[in-house]
């Protein structure tokens, strides 16, 4: 049966944007480009399912879709640049069934001029067909936010930015069915260069409240009550609260591979945030010799090794560097997490704690590395040994922050 949508990669970009089409009503077909991060729990399955999703058995039936979105992950590759070898046979396996009057949009980040230069070609000598003429291509950053209760894809604005004014139009009619709000920039290098900003602006605020945390504890300073201060100004400044490093898939951009350009901003923030999860080992090692401990040998818990609360994922979390450099100085390893039943360091099974409150009470040190919602934080606080909060997330007093 024909589906309207085709989600070619089905990871962190392409999974919300499946499940929002399904949820708003749209037959939505799957098509995996490869072993691909991203899950969906037992009961969001069967909700996709019953709401008209389906996986592709072939490549022959993105075809047979009116609209293509290609959602592959582009990592960081060996030169520092984006990988683009996913997008590449995604577009390929694409380009070979690509009918008449199709709108094939991107939404994998990728660096500006990717869509016309590289995407476009591809597309067209598969199919035969010329885009802009026979059809549609266009690019729209992906503003998936998984776990984020108050932004949805339904209230959060898409940008997007086609080959023609037509291009544009097209794409803007298909997202016209998921959100409230659809933006129209000049053209695609726009559209992908949007996608650059938000992403570097991200990594650069968390980089300068990272920088201020090691600051403030030199200081003495309290920097969790100055930035709840900080915030209620009500213009000019926007909250971000540092971290033991930066996880997640969105991979900061300065363009010096792809352009011969630096960003030298992003380049700094890259070495200030990339810092992080030794700057926690630092902390621990001096908690622990402060409390007549060593760290070789020393019992520490890890709590929270995913990259974002509340989610499975752990793309990039900082937790497995922490984890690597505190065996590296002798120290026992265990952690906790609900949301991952198992976890390997160093090619070796980490212990995982069954009894949250025996193992912290038990450890020498805990360390929070993610607040997920059913962590008890003030219970934790009066069993562990010694408490190191990394996300500013305990009662005040209770434990040693960040």
């Amino acid at each position: 049966m024909p589906a309207d949508l085709a989600v070619i990669g089905l990871g962190p970009y392409g999974l919300p944007l499946a499940q929002a089409a399904v949820a708003a009503g749209i037959s939505t077909l799957g098509y995996r480009t490869g072993p691909e991060p991203g899950s969906l729990s037992p009961a969001e399955l069967r909700r996709m399912l019953s709401g008209g999703f389906r996986h592709a058995t072939s490549p022959a039936e993105l075809g047979r879709v009116r609209t293509a979105v290609i959602c592959a992950p582009t990592p960081r590759g060996a030169d520092g640049g984006l990988d683009l070898s996913q997008v590449e046979a995604a577009a390929r396996t694409l380009a070979a069934r690509l009918r008449p009057h199709t709108t094939v949009i991107l939404e994998s980040p990728v660096p500006p001029g990717t869509t016309e230069d590289f995407l476009r070609p591809l597309l067209e000598e598969g199919s035969g067909l010329r885009a802009g003429r026979d059809f549609h291509l266009a690019y729209s950053p992906s503003r998936a936010d998984p776990g984020n209760r108050d932004f949805t894809p339904a209230n959060t604005p898409k940008v997007i930015g086609g080959l023609t004014p037509a291009c544009t139009e097209s794409a803007a009619a298909f997202y016209g069915r998921l959100t409230d709000k659809v933006v129209r920039a000049r053209g695609p290098r726009e559209a992908e260069t949007v996608q650059v900003l938000e992403t570097n602006f991200r990594h650069v605020n968390i980089a300068l409240v990272n920088e201020m945390a090691v600051l403030c504890h030199d200081l003495g300073v309290d920097l969790w009550d100055v930035i709840r201060c900080a915030e209620t100004k009500p213009f000019g400044f926007h909250a971000f609260r540092p971290g033991p490093g930066v996880g997640g898939h969105a991979v900061p951009q300065d363009l010096t591979v792809q352009a011969g350009r630096t960003l030298r901003m992003v380049e700094l923030a890259q070495q200030v945030n990339n810092q992080m999860p030794r700057y926690v080992i630092q902390r621990a090692a001096a908690l622990l010799n402060e409390h007549g401990k060593s760290a070789r040998g020393a019992r520490v818990l890890l709590l929270g090794v995913t990259y974002k609360a509340d989610l499975a994922d752990q793309q990039a979390s900082p937790a497995q560097e922490i984890a690597t450099r505190l065996m590296e100085l002798g120290a026992s390893v265990s952690y906790h997490d609900p949301h991952i039943p198992s976890w390997n360091v160093l090619d070796r099974p980490v212990p995982r704690a069954d009894s949250l409150y025996e193992a912290a009470a038990d450890a020498d040190l805990t360390i929070l590395l993610q607040q997920h919602r059913t962590y008890d934080l003030q219970g934790l606080s009066v069993k562990a040994q010694l408490l190191l909060d990394t996300r500013g997330a305990t009662p005040t007093g209770a434990a040693h922050r960040l």
